[in-house]
């Protein structure tokens, strides 16, 4: 009968060996490795807001000093960045992830070292944008299963990062200075999973004479969306040098012009951008300006001390985020993006109004809220670059999808500027109301 149970756990096991058809399990694995660990410093520094900066400054001042430098990495580096190869790339990211950790572990504490973890938060997000451009330019040479493994491992890269330091530091009992130390040499595992790990047959196809990539170059997409042989890969790289002979160079040689460019992106702002833009707008907002507000008598929670909220809440965003992320292969959303970015926005007003007048009954159920929350945000993440893919024509298909993460970025801006606004005056609210919760922090 339609719609039993076995007619649908066989389009389950069916929509399963089609998400899984032709993997190269070394290229998934690169992939997943290189969006955990690009993305892993991002949410150890926003999880560690509080211990950062102090109670007495606005958690959205580390999530500004974070998005501002990827912002304007992600305008510049797309114009440079293929003047390099690879393999200095891996390293130059590594290098920046690592000593951006560092200072932020070796800083001073208190007010006294503010500004030396704000520089540090700058060098390891200047590393996380400029890895965002370069991982996926290099999902060019390896198909649809890269970009499938790199969104995984963008919401692994929040659940494990929020959820290692909330059992480090409150689990574990190890200090903050001690965890962010440790993390530290994370990067090392980038460096691996580049030159050892990924197979490297098709960059090594793809260079040209000189012995240097050709940046952007695509792989087909097959129907079957696989991943292409060593044969294949092999073929492709012959053809491609004999294409080059006839044609012109690769697009990024010849940067399209002002006006084609917004042109493009005029036709990308109402079906894509802003459904992202407001659903980053909305989270973000809730995570660094309302969070730190949404508090319980401590005796109603699972909780010793009142800084256990803000990364139990920041671990509990990101499992959604992980989960919704690593569904493409299996489910996207093909109604209005337009829907879940209004159902965020709706959290967001909840959340609200729950910190102005406490209404709902326990802290069970804003953990529901934030999982829901998480799961709307990566839901529209995916579904976003997923409808960019499927329904851009596919000579303007890089170009689009470069130009709509503008929208996620400018999203987060934007709330780490309202973020600041809100949390001081819904601190303020509640201790003018005899909640001084949000001081004890």
């Amino acid at each position: 009968m339609p719609g039993a149970s076995s007619s649908t756990w066989t389009r389950y096991r069916a929509g399963m060996k089609a998400a899984v058809r032709g993997v190269d399990l070394r290229v998934a694995c690169a992939f997943w490795l290189f969006g955990l660990i690009n993305n892993l410093f991002y949410v150890i520094i926003l999880s560690a807001a509080l211990d950062l900066v102090g109670p007495s400054i606005p958690k959205a001042t580390v999530l500004l000093s974070s998005i501002i430098p990827g912002l304007a990495t992600k305008l510049v580096v797309p114009y440079l960045i293929h003047l390099f190869p690879y393999s200095f790339r891996i390293l130059l990211l590594a290098a920046l992830s690592t000593c951006g950790m560092l200072v932020v572990a070796l800083s001073p504490a208190g007010s006294a070292g503010i500004a030396a973890k704000v520089a540090g938060i700058v060098l390891a997000n200047i590393s996380s944008g400029g890895g965002e451009v370069n991982f996926l330019a290099l999902t060019h040479f390896y198909g649809t299963t890269s970009l499938a493994a790199w969104g995984s491992g963008t919401g692994g890269a929040g659940l494990l990062g929020a959820g290692a330091y909330a059992l480090a530091t409150t689990g574990l009992g190890y200090s903050v200075q001690g965890t962010l130390l440790a993390s530290a040499v994370i990067p090392v595992g980038m460096v691996l999973s580049f030159f050892y790990l990924l197979p490297l047959g098709p960059l090594k196809a793809a260079r040209g004479g000189g012995g240097k990539e050709l940046e952007y170059e695509s792989v087909p997409e097959d129907d079957d969306d696989t991943v292409p042989t060593e044969g294949t890969r092999e073929q492709a790289g012959l053809l491609a040098q004999q294409d080059t002979q006839d044609t012109p160079p690769p697009a990024p040689l010849l940067l399209p012009t002002l006006h084609a460019n917004l042109h493009r992106a005029r036709s990308l702002l109402l079906p894509y951008m802003l459904p992202l833009f407001l659903v980053y707008l909305a989270e973000y907002t809730i995570n660094q300006g309302v969070a730190p507000t949404l508090l319980f008598p401590l005796a109603r929670t699972p909780f010793t001390h009142y800084r256990d909220f803000y990364p139990a809440y920041a671990t509990i965003y990101q499992l959604g985020v992980f989960v919704s992320r690593s569904s493409l292969p299996l489910f996207r959303l093909r109604s209005s993006l337009y829907i879940p970015s209004g159902l965020q926005v709706l959290n967001l007003v909840v959340l609200t109004a729950h910190a102005v007048v406490p209404f709902l009954p326990s802290v069970w159920v804003v953990f529901a809220v934030v999982l829901w929350e998480g799961l709307l945000g990566g839901l529209v993440y995916v579904s976003t670059y997923a409808a960019v893919r499927e329904e851009v024509a596919e000579e303007e298909r890089e170009f689009s999808l470069g130009a709509v993460t503008v929208s996620d970025s400018a999203g987060i801006f934007v709330a780490g500027l309202l973020g600041a606004v809100m949390e001081g005056a819904l601190c303020g609210w509640q201790v003018d109301h005899g909640r001084d919760w949000c001081r004890r922090l």
